[in-house]
């Protein structure tokens, strides 16, 4: 094997390990398992001390034991469903292997009479009897050693045993590869000069069960992240290496639209608005994320940056993730850009075939056009003539490989902006969006009251109705948000539906109901009678969570808020409060709260900031589980986690900039981006 590539032995599929067959890789992927490398980051969850053989006298109940023992007999039943016996002793008592599901031949093979045997297995006791039920292992004398020993304990998947296990996973630790080294001295020396390999072989040794605080360890966590930071640097040094045709504005626009606006903008976005106006009059190329917390004025912003593209001459694409959110964009942009020469546009999937021409036509020619909509901008019929700036707003789905895609299909006169109302903590900021330059708005428009927040059990409920009764009254609208849309007989949820059927009996032609289930048009026209106020109360699962604005909505009441994450319960939150009238959200909740649920509410109702909010989130589920962050093209990390390893995260953005500065990155890392399975990407990147 050539040192240099040594490390494609552990790309190897699993299959050519001795013992894996078809049915074996099938189960192993079940384990997201497919290459010998995949192997190595199924650690053991325990360890099983196997290692001292006892006497037949000295068993104890309930306890794994090895024993030494010589077959004395068979008891085959020949009644169907009853249990296969084989009696064995030692010089000190005896002792019964019962077999439950077993074959008569399988059982004679390994356990000949006469033979001696090293068994395996949890100690029962029963009708007077030690005895051991389908043991662990039963193996002959001279292969004593694979048993007797401390063993380690895997999460398995059904039908895999330890034993089929433990002889794949030793496989690929006796011919571990010594890999050349791809860290400098001084990263070497923050983890005591461990080796990749002896790092590896040290997670699985048993003697070593404090491995989440070893240098070992946390050389195989910084590997990680700087596998995934690799790929984000690659795309951020291409992008800036594109030199663009600046965009010359004087800012005229940007002042009628101000003035169009019925409120002042923040100090906040007043900062933000001159970052992005640097980007777009550059010879680089703007790829920036907009990050702010719900009601913060993201969308402000991002239209007076499309306003400045439009003045210099280029056409805008703004693309929302729904037909609701796009229309909203669209409508308020002919508001504030009323008496501009600017046209402005809107293309969803239901947009007339006569509009789609018409807008097809427009964006040929060399007018300054925004245009509004869905996926449905970035169709192939779709062209665009001198396009300046794409504008992407709540799409956190968006993974790298995406982003990627996406300015390649702007060219290189487009600009980037991404907008996000997810508040993601700082870690995360760097992990998911680290090819991206990062604005955050903090500061929240003086006009808007802070939101009050009240928890409720569920036998309060009439208190609740009543609140509602005179909100109603003095014309303010009502969401009411339930998990599931219809009853479940295993989680203990109120349904979107029984909650429609009984709210609408209270207030007669004044309640709707939407849920993810609907038709677009069923959803639309619900939302429409909404927007114009013909019902004041809205049922609803969590569709409307994101985006959806409706000023006149003041109250949101949340049922088994105790279900939902906090940064979820932030997002529905901020569905109210969006006018200069006081908002009010109310959760309700079931008996019983586990200490999380407790500290989660109790976190909402005493914040409104979002960024905080996200900080406790992450700290209290973790980061793979928060909302949104599983399909935000993270990579999923074997190891790493944002809130246990934040030092590591910080130590890899410093010596991220050293490495861009002085390595070709694809020679030095190669091992390690081929390892993690970072290579295509950095590959499509470069090509």
């Amino acid at each position: 094997m050539s040192h240099t590539k040594s490390y494609e032995f552990l790309l190897n599929d699993i299959s050519t390990l001795k013992g894996v067959g078809k049915k074996t890789k099938q189960l192993l992927r079940k384990k997201n398992i497919k290459t010998l490398f995949d192997i190595l980051w199924h650690l053991p969850q325990a360890f099983t001390d196997r290692s001292n053989l006892v006497k037949a006298n000295k068993l104890e109940i309930g306890k794994i034991c090895t024993i030494k023992v010589q077959v004395l007999k068979h008891n085959i039943p020949r009644i169907r469903n009853l249990p296969n016996t084989v009696k064995c002793e030692d010089a000190t008592g005896k002792l019964d292997i019962v077999f439950f599901n077993s074959r008569e031949g399988y059982i004679k093979k390994i356990l000949p009479i006469n033979k001696w045997v090293i068994i395996s297995g949890k100690v029962n006791f029963y009708n007077k009897k030690y005895q051991i039920t389908n043991p662990d292992y039963i193996v002959p004398l001279d292969k004593e050693e694979f048993v007797k020993k401390v063993i380690p304990k895997y999460s398995l998947t059904e039908g895999i045993t330890e034993k089929i296990y433990r002889n794949i996973i030793e496989q690929v630790l006796r011919k571990l590869p010594s890999i050349p080294e791809w860290h400098n001295q001084n990263i070497l020396k923050y983890f005591n000069n461990k080796s990749w390999k002896e790092s590896i072989l040290h997670l699985h040794n048993h003697k070593n069960k404090n491995n989440l605080r070893s240098n070992f360890f946390k050389r195989l966590v910084y590997d990680e992240i700087l596998s995934h930071f690799l790929v984000l640097s690659q795309l951020r040094i291409k992008i800036k290496k594109i030199k663009k045709i600046k965009k010359v504005f004087n800012n005229k626009l940007e002042k009628i639209l101000t003035k169009n606006f019925n409120f002042f903008l923040t100090k906040n976005q007043i900062e933000i608005i001159k970052e992005i106006n640097k980007d777009l009059s550059s010879h680089s190329k703007m790829f920036r994320l907009l990050q702010g917390d719900v009601g913060s004025g993201k969308t402000i912003v991002s239209l007076i940056a499309a306003a400045n593209v439009a003045e210099a001459g280029y056409k805008v694409a703004f693309m929302a993730p729904t037909e609701i959110l796009s229309n909203q964009h669209y409508l308020l942009a002919k508001k504030i850009f009323k008496g501009t020469n600017v046209g402005i546009e809107l293309l969803t999937g239901k947009s007339l075939s006569v509009d789609k021409k018409k807008i097809i036509s427009l964006l040929k020619k060399k007018n300054s056009i925004i245009l509004f909509g869905t996926h449905a901008l970035f169709q192939k019929k779709i062209e665009y003539n001198n396009l300046g700036l794409i504008v992407i707003d709540e799409q956190h789905k968006f993974g790298v490989k995406q982003r990627m895609e996406l300015s390649n299909k702007g060219g290189d006169n487009c600009d980037i902006l991404v907008m996000s109302a997810t508040p993601i903590p700082r870690t995360l900021i760097m992990t998911i969006y680290g090819d991206m330059d990062v604005s955050k708005i903090t500061e929240k428009p003086s006009y808007r009251k802070k939101i009050k927040t009240f928890s409720k059990p569920e036998f309060k409920l009439n208190e609740v109705i009543n609140f509602i009764k005179t909100e109603i009254n003095n014309n303010n609208q009502v969401f009411w948000v339930c998990p599931l849309i219809e009853e479940s007989k295993i989680l203990n949820y109120e349904a979107a539906v029984k909650k429609y059927d009984f709210l609408k009996n209270l207030f007669p032609k004044k309640v709707g109901l939407i849920h993810g289930s609907l038709q677009k048009e069923e959803k639309d026209d619900v939302l429409k009678k909404f927007l114009l106020n013909k019902i004041q109360i809205l049922v609803s699962t969590t569709v409307i969570e994101v985006g959806i604005d409706f000023p006149n909505a003041n109250v949101i009441v949340i049922e088994n808020s105790n279900k939902f994450g906090l940064s979820q319960l932030h997002q529905l939150r901020g569905r109210v409060g969006r006018s200069n009238r006081q908002g009010t959200c109310i959760l309700l909740y079931k008996k019983g709260l586990s200490e999380n649920a407790k500290k989660r509410i109790n976190i909402l109702k005493s914040t409104n900031n979002g960024f905080e909010i996200a900080e406790e989130d992450m700290k209290l589920r973790g980061f793979g589980d928060m909302l949104g962050y599983k399909q935000s093209g993270i990579k999923d990390f074997k190891l790493a986690d944002p809130v246990h390893h934040e030092d590591l995260f910080e130590l890899v953005k410093q010596n991220i900039k050293q490495i861009e500065n002085n390595i070709a990155i694809e020679q030095k890392y190669e091992p390690l981006l081929k390892l993690y399975d970072q290579a295509d990407i950095i590959n499509e990147i470069n090509s």
